[in-house]
């Protein structure tokens, strides 16, 4: 039987937007909301998240971010429902292991401007991820297991720590984009041309030192920007792509242009040296 102060069928919205004020703690108005699929509490002072919540687990959407939650409970792996997840902005220093288990979890998973010091092996359980942010935190190392997020489209990881990427990337056929900026890279893997679907890849600001020639196999790559490396030379394969329509190469030590520049501008690349 519903309890006496459940609210009434026509007022159980099944989208509920508290971002931006101030509750300090998640009310307890939301305990046993069963009707809800879509909840922000985003910006709205968490320190912490009841383990009710939880239990909440037609919720489709979850937004958490931009407050200062130290920790996850695991708890969080019950929301099997669960499209999109944001937990960025906060103080989290590692996420549980259940969060693997969010099988549904295909729209988005935003762990951007945290403190966490290592990719979890566990995230490649998430088959059905298209996009997964986790700029702006502390990563040094990539682990083999990203390559079984298979259905990645957007992968985002600048603004980390990262000195090197595993061969492994190179199985997420279907990404698109790919952001690796303000890292310290100092090579790419050959394993890099098989990202077939790719069509923009940001390295600006890393110490990368020459290319592979691979990349030149990158046929659908459209943007290629390179700002701020070491790069004394190019690989002459970067004229074999033909979607290419902007390059970037400013503030390298580029020893001498080579010709084929010119081919790529004459075919409408738009190029800046």
């Amino acid at each position: 039987m519903p309890c006496a102060n459940d609210p009434r069928p026509d007022e159980r919205p099944e989208r509920l937007d508290l971002r931006g004020q101030l509750l300090g703690a998640v009310p307890d108005s939301l305990r046993g909301a069963v009707w809800l699929k879509h909840l922000s509490l985003s910006r709205t002072g968490l320190t912490r998240i009841p383990d009710w919540l939880w239990e909440l687990r037609q919720l489709e959407s979850l937004n958490l971010s931009e407050n200062s939650l130290s920790a996850i409970s695991n708890g969080v792996g019950q929301m099997s429902n669960l499209r999109m997840l944001d937990l960025g902005h906060n103080a989290l220093t590692s996420i549980p292991g259940a969060l693997g288990n969010l099988q549904q979890l295909s729209d988005y998973l935003y762990l951007s401007h945290n403190q966490l010091t290592t990719f979890p092996a566990f995230l490649g359980r998430l088959t059905r991820l298209r996009y997964l942010n986790v700029t702006h935190n502390q990563l040094a190392v990539l682990p083999a297991t990203i390559g079984e997020l298979s259905a990645l489209r957007e992968l985002r990881l600048y603004a980390n720590q990262l000195a090197e990427l595993p061969a492994a990337i190179g199985r997420l056929h279907r990404l698109r984009e790919l952001h690796l900026s303000d890292n310290q890279l100092h090579e790419l893997p050959e394993s890099i041309s098989d990202l077939a679907s790719l069509r923009s890849l940001d390295l600006r600001n890393n110490r990368l030192t020459a290319l592979p020639e691979s990349v030149g196999r990158l046929r659908n790559l459209g943007f290629l920007d390179l700002r701020a490396n070491q790069l004394d030379r190019l690989p002459d394969t970067l004229a074999d792509l033909p979607r290419l329509e902007k390059l970037d190469l400013r503030w390298n030590p580029v020893d001498q242009e080579p010709a084929w520049l010119a081919e790529l501008e004459s075919r409408g690349c738009y190029l800046l040296l």
